[in-house]
């Protein structure tokens, strides 16, 4: 938006002074080379990591064209001067990129509606916190955060800055730093040995606020799983730090806009419900995790006594109107509290998929259509042969059915030809076999002639 404005002005200006100079170039006021840029960018981003890439491995990138890499190969920096002495402008972000990096970020995310998806997702011991979670996570395309992974995490990141505390090769920031680490996994490790082996909530919610203040979790966002599980561990969580830092300058925020969750759900369902889930759960599943019967029950008690009707983590996220969603997975289906979370949030509006994600998609999607295609052409085949038996089987009865219409036929005719063959037999076949045998004697020259003459005259009365 800051970069159509000054663009805006800057035409302005061209449309009212018509200057001699016919082309304008843009430079940033920076004089920053081009791996300082993608050096700001990554750590405004990403983890602020940069790949050098050789110049024959560039040519052999498909993404990358010849007009693009030329123009990478610019050696050139040019100062400001025509727009900046002779044109009227309110600056924005003069001093470059560097140095106006959070606010271009800001404004990129904002203009391409780059926004992360924050999820709560809080609940007893196993209630399905964790399964949904991950099925959230798979949609929306964010970080799972985990209350053990994010401990483990920031332990093993501690460690290794550590280590390096005697290194004489570290810089005065760096050395500090390691130091720094050093001392607090000392501090970590007495408050464990302190607590049962436990850390103390002040240790786990800076993890935390580590975690979803990291570049990941602010980009793209995150989904929380089972954290926090209390009223003042949220309170901790989401504060204002800014603020309670800068107490005495006004009232601001009461929680941090850029770690606070905009969606609560909440899953709970009646003791004995997860009691029985937990001892229908294989045997595999339970060895090793906190579900054993034992510990399953001690957790259960610990969350009904940290969240009661008057003291709820829930009632943190209502006082700050963000009001939680609360279903019960005894009554209501998963997939239903997923469409109904999907229709809170909306569309996945975060970073799309990469290449090699769409290519992964683009082939599961063929994969999906030979698929379907070839249970089509099953299942016509299966209707073809049905009806060829069906037609076969009609044919086959049809062809029985006109035999015995046959049969009846004839043992009809015969049954109606019996008196008319006595008759014939009594009456007609003595004079018809007399007469051809006179026939046979005289050979008249006539035969029929002399026949019908012979039946005429020896012609029987009957009475």
């Amino acid at each position: 938006v800051d970069a159509e404005v000054l663009l805006f002005s800057v035409l302005l200006n061209v449309a009212d002074g018509r200057p001699k100079t016919r082309y304008l170039v843009a430079v940033d006021g920076g004089q920053l080379s081009l791996e300082e840029a993608v050096k700001t960018i990554s750590t405004g981003l990403g983890t602020g990591k940069v790949k050098f890439i050789p110049r024959e491995d560039a040519l052999l990138d498909k993404n990358l064209s010849q007009k693009d890499f030329d123009h990478l190969l610019v050696n050139l920096r040019m100062e400001s001067a025509f727009v900046k002495d002779n044109m009227q402008i309110d600056w924005i972000g003069e001093t470059g990129l560097v140095d106006n990096i959070d606010v271009v970020i800001q404004e990129f995310k904002e203009t391409r509606g780059l926004l992360p998806v924050r999820i709560c997702v809080l609940g007893p011991p196993a209630v399905g916190k964790t399964t949904f979670a991950e099925k959230l996570c798979r949609h929306f395309k964010v970080h799972h955060v985990k209350v053990m992974d994010v401990i483990r995490e920031m332990i093993r990141q501690m460690e290794r800055s550590a280590a390096r505390a005697d290194a004489e090769d570290l810089d005065d920031d760096d050395d500090a730093q390691a130091q720094k680490d050093k001392e607090y996994l000392e501090l970590l490790k007495e408050s464990q040995e302190n607590n049962d082996g436990r850390y103390e909530d002040q240790y786990v919610i800076n993890f935390f606020r580590k975690k979803l203040k990291s570049m990941p979790c602010q980009n793209q966002g995150f989904v929380l799983d089972g954290y926090p599980k209390t009223y003042e561990q949220a309170k901790d969580l989401f504060s204002n730090e800014e603020e309670e830092e800068e107490e005495g300058e006004g009232e601001g925020n009461e929680f941090d806009k850029t770690i606070m969750p905009e969606v609560v759900v909440a899953l709970d369902a009646s003791d004995d419900f997860l009691k029985e889930r937990v001892m229908n759960l294989p045997e595999a599943e339970v060895e090793g995790t906190h579900n054993s019967e034992a510990e399953f029950i001690r957790r259960l008690r610990v969350y009904r006594e940290s969240n009661t009707e008057d003291a709820t983590v829930l009632n943190y996220f209502d006082e700050l109107e963000t009001h939680p969603e609360t279903f019960d997975v005894s009554t209501t289906r998963t997939d239903m509290i997923m469409k109904k979370v999907k229709k809170e949030i909306g569309e996945p509006r975060n970073y799309g998929p990469t290449p090699e994600e769409l290519a992964e998609m683009q082939r599961k999607a063929t994969e999906e259509r030979l698929q379907r295609e070839a249970r089509e052409k099953e299942e016509r085949e299966r209707q073809a042969a049905e009806e060829a038996a069906e037609t076969q089987k009609k044919r086959t009865e049809w062809q029985g059915r006109f035999e015995e219409v046959k049969a009846e036929e004839r043992e009809m005719l015969e049954t109606q030809s019996y008196p008319l063959r006595n008759y014939l037999l009594k009456n007609v076949m003595p004079t018809l076999t007399q007469g051809l045998i006179e026939v046979c004697k005289i050979r008249p020259e006539d035969p029929v002639d002399f026949l019908a003459e012979y039946l005429f005259e020896n012609n029987p009365q009957i009475d």
